[in-house]
């Protein structure tokens, strides 16, 4: 089926974000685990997971459009020094990604492409209870019982 071009370019915008987020989660992972929190490394590999699955989403999307998917973007990111940093850069990129994706699926019901909105309505749904909803929840703990005994408890 041949889709709107303009879909089909956000779906890779979407998919540059998701292959993003996919690099940003391994790397953390791969900190967290080198600084003994392993319950932040079983986390982001669950994240990395998710993101990995979402991309796979949009890719089957894109390609049911008769689109060609890009994967060699990605959106340019550093690396928090600190669990904190990480947390709050996250939660950035999460609700960037629910803005993007609530515009995309407006533009989707407006084009009357309603597979590509149910496609996107899922990854919302991730996205925001999920995603967005734990990285709140982690950082309302920091402020709650201080970072020292936050992190106690991710070893």
């Amino acid at each position: 089926m041949r889709g709107n071009a303009e879909i089909t370019a956000d779906f890779n915008t979407l998919l540059t974000g998701e292959l993003t987020a996919m690099d940003v989660y391994f790397v953390q992972s791969r900190i967290c685990h080198n600084w003994g929190f392993h319950k932040l490394t079983e986390r982001w590999a669950h994240e990395m997971e998710d993101e990995t699955r979402h991309a796979e989403s949009l890719i089957k999307r894109i390609l049911f459009l008769e689109g060609a998917p890009d994967l060699r973007q990605r959106i340019s990111y550093s690396i928090a020094a600190s669990v904190e940093e990480m947390l709050k850069s996250n939660l950035e990129l999460e609700i960037g990604v629910a803005k993007h994706l609530r515009e995309v699926i407006a533009k989707c019901e407006t084009l009357g492409d309603h597979g590509s909105r149910m496609v996107l309505e899922e990854l919302l749904e991730d996205t925001e209870n999920d995603h967005i909803l734990w990285l709140e929840t982690q950082l309302k703990l920091i402020s709650k019982v201080g970072l020292e005994n936050y992190l106690q408890s991710q070893v």
